[in-house]
């Protein structure tokens, strides 16, 4: 009776420290999931627990100490190992958290964000080809191969002129940082994701591959049918109107909109990670085909 109540006491003082601190790991294995799920890694993550929960269910039934003793003094090399494989996820994760809006100038990211509206009307009406990633907190020049440094503000006849099938800097994306042009002619990572159409060009491939590495937003047009798209966290929306674009940039750049403090803010992670996990490629409007001349 005395170990009884030793018991009783030990888990009525103590008992809610457990219960806090397997609810926190729950939670914690439970978000973590949620984040990879859909990304490169994730099959790697399947079959990591597979093998992990195999080996332990062996080494526990057969009571292979040895090997439980290996995988135990293995659990190291097994951390270092995950945050090698999901680097760019933990970067992108981790950029978040710290990246909670409290002093941005809504007014600024308003401009930039009509700058790039401008720009993609233009260009989309006469079918010239672009590729424009606006920063936001992590560092692009980390994800690009290469680029020549612009430096100079941000204006639609700037992007134009870039963008120009004749310039010799035409070819590559634009990388924004606020309100000027940073970079040009970089060359983005092309996503390796399996699942995509076999039709889908090399911007629109590249534009998948940075969103999958960092939390930029990118934008697309198509030079052969005007088509503009946007890229953000591994997820291609083809086919959007101006009004749509515009209304992607702000929820994602005007940060004020977003939230204002950490619950709201988490909350807004929560319901824009719920969006982005259907397919990798989205298609809202074909384009129109062009209409023919009148008398034929």
């Amino acid at each position: 009776m005395a170990d009884a109540d030793q018991i009783w006491l030990y888990f009525e003082t103590n008992g809610w420290r457990h219960m806090l601190e397997v609810f926190i790991l729950a939670v914690l294995i439970y978000y973590v999931f949620r984040f990879v799920r859909g990304t490169r890694g994730w099959p790697v993550v399947i079959g990591f627990v597979v093998v992990l929960l195999a080996l332990a269910l062996t080494t526990t039934l057969l009571k292979l100490e040895v090997l439980r003793w290996m995988l135990g003094s293995a659990s190291l090399f097994i951390v270092i190992g995950a945050i090698v494989i999901f680097q760019p996820e933990l970067r992108r994760m981790l950029a978040e958290l710290g990246n909670l809006p409290l002093f941005a100038s809504a007014s600024e990211q308003r401009e930039s964000i009509e700058v790039v509206i401008q720009t993609v009307e233009r260009l989309a009406d006469v079918k010239i080809g672009a590729l424009i990633a606006i920063e936001q907190s992590i560092q692009l020049q980390e994800a690009v191969e290469s680029g020549i440094k612009v430096d100079c503000d941000a204006t639609p006849e700037m992007l134009e002129t870039i963008f120009f099938p004749n310039n010799a800097i035409h070819d590559g994306g634009v990388i924004l940082k606020g309100d000027r042009i940073a970079y040009a002619a970089c060359i983005f990572p092309l996503s390796q994701r399996s699942d995509l159409n076999k039709s889908l060009g090399t911007r629109h491939r590249a534009a998948i591959g940075l969103s999958e590495e960092t939390d930029a937003a990118i934008v697309v047009v198509s030079e052969e049918t005007g088509m503009v798209s946007y890229a953000y966290k591994g997820q291609l929306v083809r086919g959007v109107t101006l009004e749509e674009l515009r209304a992607f940039l702000t929820s994602v750049l005007v940060q004020p909109a977003r939230s204002h403090g950490l619950v709201k803010w988490l909350r807004g992670q929560l319901a824009e990670r719920q969006r982005t996990d259907g397919p990798a490629v989205i298609t809202k409007h074909e384009p129109r085909p062009a209409a023919r001349p009148a008398g034929k």
